[in-house]
């Protein structure tokens, strides 16, 4: 089965101690039509590969629904590797790239993103990476699971999910 869409879901256990239990279960319900932000969570193996010293500019414009872009080598410096979770300065959608690329070249970068890009991108834009792809959510409670009970007493919240606000 195949979308023509993509968004990212992520699913966090809660952890509470005596003093926070409360205030833990209250806000999994309230407000959750709210957004929020963060920065997206880095695998650590990308993380610690991760060598980019700015947030790049594109060379070229590409078009809504490309899967490759082209940065500017004079626009950074180091390696953003593969599985890097980047974003726009024209979106809030998050993308992941698909190949390793190296700003310590002399010639255009090539980037694999997925998902298609939701917009297109002109030579202004930037790559936002890093602390600088920040994903926007949603907290949904749909699913909630692991929420347990001893003796008619909370004794596990249960799991967090987010969920990307495109």
């Amino acid at each position: 089965a195949s979308q023509n869409v993509q968004r990212w879901e992520l699913s966090f256990n809660i952890l509470t101690t005596k003093e926070t239990e409360v205030d833990s279960l209250v806000n999994t319900v309230q407000n959750m039509d709210v957004t929020s932000t963060m920065i997206m969570p880095q695998l650590p193996s990308v993380a610690n590969l991760t060598t980019i010293t700015s947030n790049p500019t594109l060379l070229v414009a590409a078009d809504a629904g490309s899967t490759t872009i082209y940065a500017n080598h004079n626009s950074a410096d180091g390696l953003l590797p593969k599985g890097s979770f980047i974003k726009f300065n024209n979106s809030n959608k998050i993308y992941i790239t698909t190949n390793d690329a190296n700003f310590n070249q002399n010639f255009a970068v090539s980037i694999g993103v997925y998902p298609k890009l939701r917009v297109g991108l002109t030579t202004s834009n930037t790559i936002l990476a890093n602390s600088s792809a920040i994903l926007t959510y949603y907290r949904s409670i749909d699913n909630v699971q692991g929420i347990t009970f001893t003796d008619g007493i909370l004794s596990n919240p249960g799991t967090i999910d987010l969920i990307e606000a495109v």
